[in-house]
This record gives structure tokens, sequence and C-alpha cells, in this order.
């Protein structure tokens, strides 16, 4: 059941959106509110806060045959619903010089459904997690850390967990939503002399018991991992067979066939994959999906902020580009079918078409083979970050670090940080094999260009491909 303060404003924002349909063909009310923690524990200090997360308010949507409008709001009330409903009738009119600055629009499927969604933790800790236990797990594995090695200089072990609550009403429509997620985080810094190297982990289940446990069977790991990037060398730019991690694969499918299928991009001519639709741009191994019901993560929802339910959308199947994915106003702009990917960074903000859980599907192949079959390349590992031009298709993606492989074997040799970058179907058809076991990653945020932060996932089995280092 979704929030209980949304609950209270239910009946109002029924009204008001009663009152708006004498005026208007199509209206809808988003009501979101985001609830959580954030609790930290470092060698220095303790903190508790509120997730950054955090919301509580309303949008209103307004659609004509040329032109949508929105109006936001904090919240509403008896005496408050007669200045709203003339708010959103003065503030959302076209302003004067507008008026030929319009598009062409259908009209807007608003099929019945009346329907509550709910997702509980899988551990039955619904919305909360004891703050004086989670302060005392998070302090242990941060001593676990400090103790490692003496070189361990600096050591952060941190909770966030936050419960998403949202309706959505229209003409025809009510529906509700709640759903929580959780991420465990452990950080490590080691120094020897000047030089200083780090290392990290997140667990990111739907669980607190997973993700805290995805961490504590880990520390020791993350603590040498820091010890061993003392050691690392800067990598000789060239061409190199690699083998990805999840992670970087993950990276990869976010950065080379995400942003560029956005299909607000289409309407906005920014994309380049709008002309090579059921055409090939990857190897025949390669099957990407997206979709808030492709798999169970940080980005999985029952509908998203225009209302259209969750879906699992295939991007590339067999090497050929199928379709793109798209919030309900750009697919109204081009003739298709929205995919359920419309999202707000907060009820303040604009809805854009953006990505959600973002992966590769597994293949046949071993990874053990995969790394046997390298000459001389990198096993690269763990993402740090990455962009890419949507409308030249030229990608980079930072690795944290790489592990380097000589006649099938690794070396020992760490290299850090790595740089990947070139033409994305040129690395997508260089792809030759695909693991057979996939994991995604949930922990993750994006932003739209520069802004409009949204949580997402990525990731998917590892990769054998070549590209260029540096």
């Amino acid at each position: 059941m979704y929030s209980a303060y949304l609950r209270s404003r239910h009946a109002l924002c029924k009204e008001l959106l009663s009152r708006l349909l004498k005026r208007y063909d199509y209206v809808s009310i988003l009501g979101k509110q985001v609830t959580g923690k954030s609790i930290s524990v470092s060698a220095y200090s303790t903190s508790l806060g509120d997730t950054g997360e955090r919301q509580c308010g309303f949008v209103v949507q307004i659609l004509s045959r040329t032109h949508c409008s929105e109006y936001s709001f904090s919240d509403i009330t008896e005496d408050t619903i007669d200045q709203i409903e003339k708010n959103v009738i003065e503030k959302t009119e076209l302003a004067e010089g507008l008026e030929k600055e319009t598009v062409s629009l259908g009209k807007m499927k608003d099929e019945p459904l009346v329907k509550d969604f709910y997702r509980p933790v899988e551990d039955g800790v619904n919305d909360a997690y004891p703050s004086d236990k989670a302060v005392k797990r998070l302090g242990a594995i941060k001593d676990r850390l400090m103790a490692y090695s003496d070189k361990i200089v600096q050591a952060v072990a941190v909770l966030t967990y936050y419960d998403t609550s949202s309706m959505f009403l229209s003409r025809n429509r009510d529906l509700s939503q709640d759903y929580t997620w959780i991420n465990v985080m452990a950080y490590a810094a080691a120094r020897e002399g000047s030089n200083i190297k780090n290392s990290y982990s997140v667990g990111a289940y739907n669980s607190f018991e997973k993700s805290f446990r995805f961490i504590e069977e880990r520390t020791d790991q993350i603590a040498q991992l820091a010890i061993d990037l003392l050691h690392s060398e800067h990598i000789v730019p060239g061409v190199y067979d690699i083998v990805t991690d999840p992670s970087i694969t993950g990276l990869i499918a976010h950065e080379a066939f995400g942003h560029g299928v956005e299909m607000d991009m289409f309407v906005k001519n920014r994309a380049k994959s709008v002309n090579y639709i059921g055409k090939p741009v990857a190897s025949k191994l390669v099957e990407m999906h997206d979709g808030a019901q492709a798999t169970l993560s940080a980005a999985s929802y029952f509908f998203d902020d225009d209302g259209v339910l969750g879906q699992d959308t295939t991007i590339i199947k067999n090497g050929i580009l199928e379709r793109g994915i798209s919030d309900a106003v750009s697919a109204l702009q081009l003739g298709t079918e929205p995919t359920g990917n419309s999202r707000r960074e907060s009820y303040k903000r604009k809805a854009y078409t953006r990505m959600t859980n973002t992966f590769f599907s597994e293949g046949k192949d071993k990874l053990e083979d995969m790394i046997a079959s390298v000459k001389h390349g990198y096993y690269l590992v763990q993402t740090d970050n990455g962009m890419e031009d949507p409308k030249n298709w030229n990608i980079q993606c930072v690795c944290a670090y790489g592990r380097e492989i000589q006649d099938g074997k690794f070396t020992g040799k760490i290299v850090s940080p790595v740089v990947m970058s070139g033409y994305v179907p040129d690395l997508l058809g260089s792809i030759s094999a695909v693991s057979d076991s996939k994991t995604v990653i949930g922990s993750g945020h994006c932003g739209k260009g520069y802004k409009e932060w949204v949580t997402v996932s990525d990731g998917g089995p590892c990769l054998k491909a070549r590209c260029k280092l540096g």
C-alpha cells in the first residue's frame, strides 16, 4: 500500500482532476513521495541523515493536440485546491508569442486501469532499518577494513535505503505503487608514502540482509584491492583484446546504446540510431534489454511517471537494433508505443525518456575459456564513469582497473585507470564471446546530460571484444 500521506490527498487530487477534465481533453496527476535514510560510519565519524532521493509533491500534466503543459505543487488541501486549479489554468496557457511554436500530437491513450502495486522488502523489513543496528553493523565493516593492514588509512561503510510511493490519476486510470531499494557500500583507502589508492564495492538488493552480507563477505577483498592498486601502472595506449566484468559490460550497455536510444533524442534529431532501426549495429552474439520489468533492480517500478506500465524492451537482438525506449509524449510525436521509460528527477522537474535497468543478455561461453583465448590483453573491472555522443556514436568508458592477460593467463600486473574509447558499432561488432551468466548491478545514478539524476542499474555477462585503451 502506498504512503499514508498520498492516500490522504487522493480524494482531493481526484477532485482537482475532475474539475480540470471539464476544460481539457487529457489531464493526469502524478503524486510522489520518497523517504529513506543514509547512515555512514567512517574511521573518524558517524552520520545519519535523509536519503538524497527524498521528495514529496505533485505534478499536473495537460496535453492538447499541439502542446504539453505541466504545473507542480508541493501539497493540496481543502483550503488550497481552488487556488491550485486557478494556477494550473493560468500558468499552463501558452505564453504570448509561442502560439506558432507547437507540435503535432496524437491522442494520448488512457486505457482503463485501477490497481495498487506493492513490492515488499524480501526480508520482511518494510520501510525502516533500526539506526542503532545499522551503525553497529556498519561499524563492524569499517573496523574489519581498518584492521586488515596498516596501509589502510581510511574506511567508510554506508547504508542507503529509500521507499518510493507514487500515485497516478487520469480520466480512466487510478494507480498506486510502493517499493523499496537498499544499498550497502564499503570503501577503503590505502597509502604508501605519498601514493594513495582506493577501492569500493556495493551490495544492492531488495533486502537489507542481502545487501549487508554482500559487503561483509567482501571486506578483505576490498582492502586488498586498495593495497594492490598502490603498485598499479599506466597502460601503454593501444588496441587490445579485452574481457569485461559485468560492471564494465553494464557501462558499455548504458553508454553505447542507452542514451542513444532514448527516443526523446529522436524527436530532437540528436541520435544517430534513429536511422539504424532494423539494421545490424553489433555482433550477432549481442542481445540488449532495458525496462522496469526486465529484471529486479534499482530501477524496477510498476508504472512510470506517465502512468505507463513498466516493460521489458528488447533493444538489440542478434546484433540488430530492434527499437528504442520512450516516454509517452515522445511516443505520441513519433507515432510509436511508449515503453514505460518516462522518469522525473522529482515532481518539480520535467519528465524525460530515461533508461531503467539496462543490460546485455547472457550467452553460451565460459569465462575461463574467454580469458584463456586472449593472447595479450586485459580483464577490465569496475565502472568509474563514462560518456557517449548519441549524435556520432563515439563512446568513452573509464574502468577503475585492468588485470593483464598474457597467453591466456593473468600476469599479476594491474593497470589503473583504464579508458576505453571508440566508435560504438566497432566496439559492439568486435564482441566474439559472451559468458553464460550475468549480473545486473543496481547501485547507480544517471544524469540526462549534466543534470536530471535518476536511479538506474546496468550489467550483463562478461564480454570478449577488441577496443582502444589508454
